[in-house]
């Protein structure tokens, strides 16, 4: 198949986006508590958005600036979605 595109270095890249995202997740749970913001560790990966939300809307009413892990977050999870997606659809040609 002339051209085909080897889809395993989108699959790295995407992984490394979702670890990235991940580190961005647990700066922004940790933040919360260290403004006395109960967070459930537990239930991260449910309560992420709301998490991801506070962290915009607290950060945005102490400095007048949305906190730099919120474009971290949300910067690394939408690169793994679109590397896996390209991923995908390079191993299928």
């Amino acid at each position: 198949m002339a051209g085909a595109m080897n889809p395993m270095p989108f699959l790295y890249l995407a992984a490394v986006c979702v670890v990235w995202a991940v580190v961005a997740a647990i700066r922004i749970a940790d933040a919360l508590q260290r403004r006395n913001i109960p967070v459930s560790w537990f239930w991260l990966r449910a309560m992420l958005p709301r998490y991801v939300c506070q962290y915009k809307e607290i950060t945005k009413k102490e400095t007048g600036r949305i906190g730099p892990l919120f474009y971290h977050f949300v910067i690394a999870i939408n690169l793994a979605l679109a590397c896996a997606v390209i991923a995908l659809v390079a191993a299928r040609r």
